[in-house]
C-alpha cells in the first residue's frame, strides 16, 4: 500500500506540474466534506452502507463564480467506501459481493458559456489492500456487531485498480430564493453509467460556492466559498443507466437501472453549519429484494 500511494501522490503532483502557468500562483482555496450511512436513516448495515468523501480545492483564487477556463479551479477528490451484502456473517447466495474500494482523483470545474463543467479522473482501489476491512471489523467491535467474516471478504470484490473517468454538467435556473439544476452525468470505469438529474435548492445553500456532488447519494456539498448564513431545503432526484459494474460482476449478478430521490436540510450560521439529509435508492442488482434510504451528515465549526 506504501508504495501505492506514492505512485498517486506521484501521479496526482505531474497533473498539478501540468497544469496552465498560472497554476503557479494557486493556492488553498477549501476543504469539503461529506459521509453517508444507512445508520444515519436509522436503517440496516447493508449494500451501501457507509462511504466518506472529501474534497481539497485549489485555485488562484474564488471569486463566486466558475472560471471560464479549465484548470483554473482544481479539486483533489478522495472517496473512501464499503458495499456489503445483508448479512455479513453468512450471506445468502444471491446478496451482492462485499466490497471496498478507495480512490484518489483530479478534477477540474469551470464554466463552459453557461454550463457548469466538473470532470475529470479517478483511481478507485478495491479489495483488502484498502484496509477498510479492519476499520469496519474494529467499528463493529466497539458497537457490539459482529463484523465481516472471512469468507464474506474472500468471496467478495478482490484486489484491483480501476482509473475512471466522470463528468457532468448542468445548469442552474434562479426564481429568487429558489434554484433548479437540472444535470447530466458520464462515468467510465470501475462503473460504467450515464445519468440524468435535477437539484432544487430552496434558500441560499450553494450560492457562490464550489458545489461537489458525493457519488453515492447524490447529494452535493460546498467545496470551495463563503456560504451565506440561513435555512435552506434541497430536493433532488437522478435516474441512470448502468452498463457494467466492478462492485456487481456479471453474468451472476445483472445491474438494474437505478434511480435515487433525496431531500436534504441546510443551517448555516456565522461559525457553525449542520447539513443533514436522506437518500432513497433504489435497487442496484436483480436480485435486491428492495431499496434503500441512506442519511447524509456534514459538521463544520470555525475555530
Amino acid at each position: 500500500m506504501r508504495r501505492l500511494a506514492h505512485r498517486i501522490t506521484l501521479g496526482l503532483g505531474l497533473a498539478m506540474a501540468a497544469l496552465p502557468v498560472g497554476a503557479q500562483e494557486f493556492r488553498y482555496l477549501g476543504l469539503g466534506r461529506i459521509m453517508i450511512n444507512d445508520a444515519f436513516a436509522g436503517t440496516y448495515d447493508r449494500w451501501q452502507t457507509g462511504s466518506a468523501a472529501v474534497s481539497l480545492t485549489f485555485g488562484p483564487e474564488w471569486t463566486g463564480t466558475l472560471p471560464t477556463m479549465p484548470g483554473q479551479v482544481i479539486e483533489l477528490r478522495f472517496l473512501a467506501q464499503v458495499i456489503a451484502p445483508d448479512n455479513l456473517r453468512r450471506p445468502h447466495p444471491l446478496d451482492r459481493p462485499y466490497a471496498n474500494a478507495v480512490s484518489f482523483g483530479l478534477h477540474t470545474h469551470f464554466d463552459l458559456q453557461g454550463i457548469e463543467i466538473a470532470a475529470g479522473g479517478d483511481l478507485v482501489i478495491t479489495g483488502d489492500q484498502t484496509g477498510l476491512h479492519r476499520f469496519q471489523s474494529e467499528l463493529h467491535d466497539v458497537i457490539g456487531v459482529p463484523g465481516p467474516a472471512p469468507a464474506t471478504r474472500a468471496a467478495g470484490i478482490g484486489n484491483g485498480l480501476h482509473p475512471t473517468a466522470v463528468i457532468e454538467a448542468g445548469h442552474s435556473f434562479d426564481f429568487g430564493e429558489a434554484r433548479i439544476r437540472p444535470f447530466v452525468e458520464g462515468r467510465y470505469g470501475v462503473e460504467t453509467l450515464i445519468r440524468a438529474g435535477f437539484d432544487l435548492t430552496l434558500g441560499t445553500f450553494g450560492t457562490g460556492t464550489l458545489m461537489v456532488r458525493d457519488p453515492v447519494s447524490g447529494h452535493r456539498y460546498r467545496a470551495a466559498g463563503q456560504a451565506a448564513p440561513g435555512l435552506s431545503l434541497i430536493f433532488g432526484g437522478d435516474i441512470a443507466h448502468v452498463a457494467d459494474s466492478v462492485f456487481l460482476p456479471g453474468p451472476r449478478y445483472g445491474t438494474e437501472d437505478r434511480m435515487r430521490l433525496r431531500v436534504g436540510f441546510n443551517w448555516q450560521g456565522r461559525r457553525a453549519a449542520v447539513y443533514y439529509g436522506l437518500s432513497w435508492l433504489t435497487p442496484e442488482f436483480s436480485s435486491q429484494p428492495e431499496g434503500q434510504v441512506v442519511g447524509a451528515l456534514r459538521l463544520d465549526y470555525a475555530f
